[in-house]
């Protein structure tokens, strides 16, 4: 699993995210999408600037969590189409 830690920071830091969209030139509904973790894809440029601006890096701002029941390899559940069930 994949954890993003911008709402923490940012609560930290007592910023809003129409502040961190404006600093960053990143459209608020997609600082929203990011803060909530209701992202299915981060822009690596979006990441630069977030991390920029917060003077973080990477790793402050998302943590790998190995996640409890595998989703890969012998264990890789597929449709019948072919693309991977959530």
């Amino acid at each position: 699993m994949i954890k993003i830690h911008l709402s923490r920071i940012l609560g930290e830091k007592r910023m809003s995210q129409a502040e961190l969209a404006r600093q960053t030139g990143i459209r608020p509904s997609t600082i929203s999408d990011i803060y909530n973790e209701m992202t299915e894809r981060l822009n690596i440029e979006y990441l630069d600037r977030i991390c920029e601006y917060l003077d973080c890096s990477i790793t402050d701002l998302i943590e790998y969590i190995p996640n409890k029941q595998k989703k890969t390899g012998k264990f890789l559940i597929k449709e019948a189409h072919g693309n991977r069930k959530k």
